[in-house]
């Protein structure tokens, strides 16, 4: 699962600027973050790729009134509503933006060119037709942040059974960077969401984040098949509810339209 996902950046600061509350540029400057550059592609009356700006105006001169996130996994259509040529795109990059008072959703094509240490990142953004309908399974604020914390103590649990390494310098070296990043002023949610979604938002991510270590960082005492395996599926609950909290802190903008 992605800790910041691309969908997540395109939907917070496209909603703030749908709403007034950014100018054009802010949004574009935010959604781009670390990337080199973001461009959209099959907007209806473009022949060609466009910019973010030209992209988020078309976008509501098209009737778009927010927009909101999809997280698919294998299983699981987190935040889609078809058709299923959409839906293929969107769990093949593993998340997408779908647009609110129109059929339109938007996928991410990610190109990465140069050295290591210097590599530069494009993003295309695919606009393509999608179904009117609600998005599958996605909980409420409420329910997403009684599910968090529900399953993270449930795998703190099952993963300190099973000794995986999900503590240790470098699992402390990638938490003191999460909280230096928002020491530093990084904007968890545009303007304009609620505070329940900034919390939600942020227990989510720090979730996701340990789940990604416990991936990473071996397998602590759990040596054996069987017990490689028991790990696996003590993190992929957890990993789950994270993902269903990142897409309702993210669409709770659209939600209270």
């Amino acid at each position: 699962m992605l800790f910041e996902p691309r969908s997540g950046r395109l939907a917070a600061w496209g909603n703030a600027l749908l709403a007034g509350l950014v100018s054009p540029d802010e949004a574009a400057l935010s959604i781009v973050g670390e990337d080199a550059v973001h461009r959209v592609a099959g907007l209806p009356g473009e022949t060609g790729p466009v910019g973010l700006t030209l992209a988020l105006g078309r976008l509501r001169a098209l009737g778009v009134a927010g927009l909101r996130v999809a997280l698919p996994a294998p299983g699981h259509p987190l935040g889609l509503s078809g058709p299923p040529e959409f839906n293929a795109r969107a769990l093949e990059a593993e998340e997408a933006v779908v647009c609110a008072g129109a059929a339109l959703g938007l996928v991410p094509e990610v190109t990465e060119a140069g050295p290591a240490g210097d590599v530069h990142v494009s993003v295309v953004w695919h606009c393509l037709p999608v179904r009117e309908a609600p998005p599958a399974d996605v909980p409420s604020l409420g329910e997403a942040e009684r599910e968090l914390a529900q399953a993270l103590r449930e795998a703190t649990v099952a993963l300190t059974r099973l000794d995986v390494a999900g503590s240790g310098p470098v699992a402390e070296a990638a938490l003191s960077a999460y909280r230096a990043r928002a020491e530093a002023g990084r904007e968890v949610l545009a303007p304009g969401y609620p505070p329940r979604a900034v919390r939600v938002l942020a227990l989510a991510q720090r979730v996701d984040l340990l789940v990604s270590l416990a991936y990473e960082n071996g397998h602590g005492g759990a040596v054996a098949a069987s017990e490689m395996a028991a790990r696996a599926e003590a993190l992929r609950p957890v990993e789950r509810v994270a993902r269903r909290a990142l897409v309702a802190a993210y669409n709770a903008a659209v939600e209270q339209l």
